[in-house]
């Protein structure tokens, strides 16, 4: 019996440009029957043939087809040599977190995606992994929370909501030389945009929820390393946790990944659009966007990435005019989450960033008159019409 192994044919990927990859994937059709959508493996258990069998499939919670297929498709993607899908974004960050042992020191962004930082501080803290948040656009705030215990600089950027940036090569340097692991979450800006192995990253990690799937109808979670020693580790963790994301999830990512270079473009295209438009309100004070010229960090947006994404964030007069915004929308939705073809809302103080205490949400600026903006890809006259009508 031909083996899966048979068939994988990355090395034949690396000719193509980032468009074809997302929509050929990595063996992208069946190698069984000649399927061009790669099939749900819905099973839970694999027949072995022989005593001496090695195909390599056993159980459905260590090793999946249609899993694999996701996994060696973000390698090709990111630039990764080994990558783990697993059933939410937060399983991701968890996955990467028990890399961390007591007594280790992890640095984090200081205005981190809310459920991150309970991970960190309701899971480390307790077990005696030493943390601090450091705003990381800042390499001198860095190099002063360094210890020698530091064994991890776990990166957002942007940063979610404030949208500051991160210089990826510089950090993956200082990491380096202090033998700690340097993690960037891409979930903002996706390969597509942003390539952070590129700039010295030893791991990636996604929210599959968002922009991966793109259409607010998956829960997954994706981590891609170079070091294959690290994947040996995050391997055993995957084995013993059963965070493994299941067949079908995994193919409905597969399904959304074939749009994700169309998809980028758009949302691109109406954020920038959107973000002007916000600026020149009255009722807006302030808009948080990478793209603009005068962001602070633009110039290392311009070195690392090709392109802005689609979020924005943006603060508004009053808490009146919050609540205004979201009774009054009607082709925007007031939800949680991010990165799908429909354009939504949330009001990071009471949703996304609600872990966070008060004094640190002020001191960062997530007020309770801050809005979190994910543009979709509809037609971008709508959404600012959408915008202007609840503004009024």
């Amino acid at each position: 019996m031909k083996k899966f192994d048979d068939y994988k044919d990355n090395d034949r990927k690396e000719d193509l440009k980032f468009e074809s990859k997302v929509v050929h994937g990595a063996a992208g059709t069946d190698p069984f029957t000649g399927a061009i959508s790669f099939p749900i493996y819905q099973t839970a258990t694999f027949k072995h043939f022989s005593i001496e069998d090695k195909s390599g499939y056993n159980y459905a919670r260590c090793i999946n087809p249609t899993r694999e297929e996701l996994e060696r498709t973000m390698c090709i993607l990111e630039g990764g040599n080994r990558a783990f899908a697993v059933n939410s974004g937060m399983a991701a960050v968890s996955l990467v977190m028990s890399l961390l042992r007591p007594s280790d020191h992890v640095i984090y962004s200081d205005d981190i995606y809310g459920g991150t930082f309970r991970c960190i501080n309701e899971v480390l803290t307790p077990i005696g992994v030493e943390s601090c948040s450091v705003n990381l656009s800042d390499i001198e705030a860095l190099k002063r929370a360094i210890k020698p215990s530091t064994k991890m600089i776990f990166i957002e950027t942007p940063t979610n909501p404030m949208m500051k940036v991160a210089d990826i090569q510089k950090i993956s340097d200082i990491g380096h030389d202090i033998g700690a692991l340097v993690v960037v979450d891409n979930t903002f800006l996706t390969p597509y945009f942003q390539k952070p192995f590129d700039f010295g990253a030893d791991i990636v990690l996604h929210s599959g929820t968002k922009y991966l799937g793109g259409h607010n109808d998956v829960l997954a979670g994706i981590v891609i390393v170079k070091d294959r020693d690290i994947g040996e580790k995050l391997e055993i963790q995957m084995y013993i946790n059963g965070a493994g994301l299941g067949p079908m999830d995994s193919w409905v990512v597969l399904r959304g990944l074939k749009t994700l270079a169309l998809r980028m473009q758009r949302h691109n295209e109406n954020a920038i659009k959107v973000a002007n438009w916000l600026r020149g309100n009255p009722k807006v004070e302030k808009v948080y966007f990478v793209g603009f010229e005068d962001h602070k960090d633009y110039e290392v947006t311009k070195k690392q990435t090709t392109g802005f994404g689609g979020m924005i964030s943006f603060k508004v007069d009053s808490t009146q005019t919050v609540n205004n915004i979201l009774n009054r929308l009607r082709l925007i939705t007031f939800a949680e989450s991010l990165g799908g073809v429909e354009s939504l809302i949330t009001h990071p103080v009471t949703r996304t960033h609600k872990e966070i205490l008060e004094e640190v949400r002020e001191a960062l600026g997530i007020t309770d008159t801050l809005l979190r903006l994910s543009v979709g890809i509809e037609d971008v006259d709508d959404i600012i019409a959408d915008l202007d009508r609840a503004l009024k």
